[in-house]
């Protein structure tokens, strides 16, 4: 299935493009991070259904990618309305997706999606993967940036990452390990304190998962992938803001 099947709108080169499972796996990191689930019915629902259809098809391989979902292809913006704000999602600057939500009566404290977010996102995304060592490494670089200190604290989500990790090494099965949803689900609940993802903060964690990984590579939809688009997601809403001013 092209993006043309999915998408009735969308137009040219894209449009003769299979959705490959990493441009599924981006959009779903992209809703949760700005909307705290993935929307039923949404683009990235239905990304995934035809990224599993064509991988079951053996049209396009599992870690797949299109070049025009990578490199920031993939894009959620909001709208402020009196009432109410529009999310419009888009891939290689082609609308997939436009709906409406309430705006809530009482506005964030904070601007942007913050590092916590992120870490609650990598839960929904990739909450069954069993916490290795270049997970707890992301976790433990997201924790001191979004509080602030310069070490992890006792007892809080990167602690718990760490001994997860080598808990996990030790552990032969993979049903008896303990997975990143176990970790990062109310991670913000678990730190003290918070702030927006910005791209120091993406280029940290993603470093930090690099530098542990055997393959010196990063998950799709992982901790760092999730921290990365958050700091996109708010880099681009600043943007978008700016121009309105």
């Amino acid at each position: 299935m092209t993006y043309g099947d999915v998408f009735i709108d969308v137009e040219e080169e894209l449009a003769q493009k299979p959705v490959a499972p990493r441009d599924a796996a981006i959009m779903q990191t992209a809703e949760n991070a700005m909307l705290g689930q993935n929307q039923r019915g949404g683009a990235a629902a239905a990304m995934q259904a035809a990224a599993e259809r064509n991988e079951r098809g053996g049209f396009v391989g599992h870690d797949q990618l299109n070049d025009a979902a990578g490199d920031g292809g993939v894009s959620i913006t909001e709208t402020e309305l009196p009432g109410r704000r529009v999310i419009t999602e888009e891939v290689d600057g082609q609308v997939v997706g436009q709906f409406s939500q309430r705006t809530p009566l009482a506005p964030p404290t904070m601007g942007g999606i913050t590092i916590g977010e992120a870490l609650e996102a990598t839960a929904m995304t990739a909450g069954n993967k069993p916490v290795e060592r270049s997970d707890s490494a992301a976790i433990q670089s997201a924790e001191i940036r979004a509080t602030g200190r310069t070490s992890i604290m006792p007892g809080g989500v990167a602690a718990a990452a760490q001994s997860a990790a080598t808990l996990n090494s030790r552990t032969t099965r993979d049903e008896d390990k303990t997975k990143l949803a176990d970790i990062l689900t109310d991670a913000t609940a678990k730190l003290p304190t918070d702030k927006p993802a910005t791209k120091g903060d993406a280029e940290g964690v993603t470093e930090a998962e690099m530098r542990n990984d055997s393959m010196l590579t990063t998950n799709p939809v992982g901790v760092a992938a999730s921290v990365a688009t958050a700091a996109r997601l708010n880099q681009q809403n600043y943007n978008s803001n700016r121009k309105k001013d």
